[in-house]
């Protein structure tokens, strides 16, 4: 079925969306398709990503172009199956429309990406406007920033586009996102600011002379800590990510930023600490803010 040709239809043209509009575009719904319909999806640009319980997989299709007729403006709908791999790439099945390339904007920032290919989580929407604001006033406008893990300048952007540093080295293993970090910095006309450098950071993160590091990764960022403490000069700010289990969240990921400076004979003071999303049952994802002398 195409986007306009379907026995579907808008009931909500030019009126009000209800809670779950879904209800009333698809038709002849049993009991149980109605009580498992998707109360929420994502929007990304021009693609929707949702999850398709498993008494609705017959209907899949239907599903996918009655969020079409609800959202007029996309192309496509995929369900976004696992994340897989060291690049931790998305497994998607595409149940309506077609394209998964698409431009997505988020305070004033465009963001390029494939989501068959590259992860966009919504969940990081806070963080990444908080590194919209980070620097303002502390050095005003003269900060060399490293962020070790840019991906597709999910942090770089922002803190390039709204805060301005001197400079950001945007660090990116994965060839894939890599391109896309080059063309989202050209995008967005910050090419002056941004360097965009494809390789590992435990061999591109330059020592001594960086005012802030980004480490927004998670899994097992601990262990790049050395090379994050290493880039920073005395008195500059790491922004640490971590998955954690909720007990631990407040104790754990500082002792490990305390650990790591130690063994370089510095001094780590935890500034904050500031859940970002529930990652899994009673595992968080957080994010530590620690000056490093």
């Amino acid at each position: 079925m195409g986007k306009n040709n379907s026995k579907l239809f808008n009931p909500h043209r030019g009126k009000p969306i209800p809670a779950n509009p879904l209800k009333s575009v698809l038709k002849d719904l049993s009991p149980e398709e109605e009580a498992a319909l998707p109360r929420g999806w994502q929007l990304i640009g021009e693609v929707l990503l949702v999850h398709v319980p498993e008494v609705l997989r017959p209907r899949r299709a239907e599903l996918g172009e009655a969020l079409l007729l609800l959202y007029p403006r996309c192309k496509t709908v995929v369900e976004t199956k696992r994340i897989a791999g060291e690049y931790r790439e998305p497994i998607i099945d595409i149940i309506a429309g077609n394209g998964t390339e698409t431009i997505h904007k988020e305070n004033y920032v465009l963001f390029k990406l494939d989501v068959a290919r590259i992860m966009y989580s919504q969940g990081n929407f806070y963080e990444r406007r908080r590194m919209a604001t980070v620097g303002k006033g502390e050095y005003v406008d003269d900060e060399y920033v490293v962020d070790m893990f840019a991906g597709i300048g999910y942090f770089t952007l922002p803190m390039a586009v709204h805060s301005k540093p001197r400079r950001i080295d945007a660090i990116e293993l994965n060839p894939v996102s890599y391109g896309y970090l080059c063309e989202n910095v050209r995008l967005n006309k910050v090419e002056g600011i941004v360097h965009p450098i494809n390789g590992d950071c435990r061999e591109k993160a330059p020592v001594g002379v960086a005012d802030r590091v980004l480490m927004g990764y998670v899994g097992t960022t601990h262990e790049f800590l050395p090379w994050g403490i290493r880039a920073l000069r005395s008195g500059g700010i790491l922004h640490y990510h971590e998955t954690v289990p909720e007990k631990i969240m407040y104790e754990r990921p500082g002792q490990y930023i305390t650990a790591a400076a130690a063994d370089q004979g510095r001094k780590a003071e935890i500034l904050e600490t500031i859940k970002i999303k529930k990652y899994s049952p009673g595992v968080w994802h957080v994010v530590v803010d620690a000056r490093i002398s």
